[in-house]
């Protein structure tokens, strides 16, 4: 023992001596040292809510598909977490690496759960702030940021995935209100949801509209089976001959830059959360690795472990640290959508990367969710795939670097 502290000494003083700091095995890009004093209280008060709420109950959720919306969404609001980047409200108004903050730490419990937080606070308090009336604000927003009223987002549907622009949900003007007939798929918390905004064609031109429940007409079945994100429901929106009031258009948003625009903010914070769950597995496979003996020594003495660990964290560090730019990117107005491709799919396709060989470190014991990792893996699946694929961001970047559009 005192031959190994003395050789740790030494190790230190010999850096100190080259004007090296020692290896941060948490930070090794020292982003936290980046980060203003008030990003590090809400990354704080984040991680507390986090330890404190979501993840005693995460294993029993997923496993058994539980959720409780006062847990989830009024504990988030509590904690003034929902909606941070909005002014009023009741919101915090903070800056956009604070919000990507946030993600991290909830999805670094589950996607589940970050994926809730992710579409109340940008795809149904965006848009409700950013293209509605101060009307709609008032009405929507306090509820939303508290966490008294859910909300959920409608665009996708059962023919309509990446390409939205072909959606067949319709609106028709009768008079003093709208009439809507249409239904979507995949949609998060819509089973719970009070406030639904959704996307249909008006007159041929895309526009948002806000539904609520106990309108006649609108149903929200709950999707069954999910070997993912089974600790948050996902369901339908269905719309048959639904009367929506004339106040209830969003006016300031017509066309596809509207619901895109809602999505560019979600992306933003995927790339930050799915990164979440890389870390969560990465120390997953680290602890198993240092502690698991075989042959007479621990699994991370080979240099295969050794070397999977060093992708595994080189790959989340870049990644947090384009995360951090991009987000001072944003909130200056200098960002591209195009960055935002660039990084949810660099995000998401290095973390599900590691989950899977975090899942094969652990050997057997990889597939059982006491460990978290396969928990991720299969979490990382959807993630990957919604709000934009890995492969249709690749295409959105191909199209910024040649200038030829692949795709119509």
């Amino acid at each position: 023992m005192m031959k190994t502290m003395r050789g740790c000494v030494a190790k230190q003083s010999a850096r100190a001596a080259s004007g090296y700091a020692p290896y941060d095995l948490n930070d090794p890009l020292r982003i936290n040292e980046m980060l203003k004093d008030e990003e590090k209280m809400v990354a704080e008060a984040a991680k507390a809510f986090c330890d404190q709420v979501l993840r005693p109950v995460v294993q029993d959720w997923w496993r058994n598909e539980k959720f409780d919306r006062k847990t989830v969404f009024e504990g988030l609001g509590d904690a003034g977490l929902m909606g941070p980047t909005i002014e009023g409200y009741g919101c915090a108004g903070t800056t956009s690496v604070a919000a990507g903050l946030i993600s991290r730490e909830i999805e670094s419990v589950d996607s589940s759960f970050r994926s809730a937080w992710s579409v109340q606070s940008s795809l149904v308090m965006h848009p409700i702030y950013s293209y509605g009336t101060e009307e709609q604000r008032q009405k929507y927003l306090p509820g939303l940021c508290s966490g008294e009223l859910v909300g959920c987002f409608g665009l996708t549907e059962p023919n309509s995935g990446s390409d939205p622009g072909s959606m067949t949900t319709k609106a028709v003007d009768d008079g003093d209100h709208f009439i809507l007939n249409g239904q979507k798929m995949w949609i998060t918390s819509a089973p719970i949801a009070d406030v639904m905004v959704v996307w249909a064609k008006l007159d041929g031109v895309i526009r948002g509209f806000v539904l609520e429940r106990g309108m006649e007409g609108l149903t929200t079945p709950k999707i069954e089976g999910k070997m993912s994100l089974r600790a948050s429901p996902t369901g339908m929106i269905q719309m048959d001959n639904v009367k929506v009031p004339k106040e209830n258009i969003l006016p300031n948003a017509k066309g596809l830059s509207g619901p895109f625009g809602c999505l560019s903010s979600a992306r933003y914070g995927i790339a930050w959360g799915a990164l979440g769950a890389a870390e969560s597995c990465f120390h997953r496979a680290r602890e198993y690795t240092m502690d698991r003996k075989q042959f007479g020594r621990p699994l991370a003495a080979n240099q295969l472990i050794q070397t999977k660990l060093a992708d595994m964290t080189t790959d989340i560090s870049v990644g947090l640290a384009s995360c951090l730019q991009v987000g001072r990117l944003k909130d200056e107005g200098k960002l591209s959508v195009e960055a935002i491709s660039m990084l949810k799919r660099y995000s998401t396709g290095k973390s599900i990367k590691i989950a899977r060989e975090a899942r094969d470190m652990l050997g057997g014991n990889g597939i059982v969710d006491e460990y978290d990792v396969i928990r991720h893996a299969l979490n990382l699946e959807s993630v990957i795939t919604y709000e934009g694929t890995y492969d249709v961001h690749g295409l959105i970047l191909g199209r910024a670097i040649t200038d030829i559009q692949s795709f119509k």
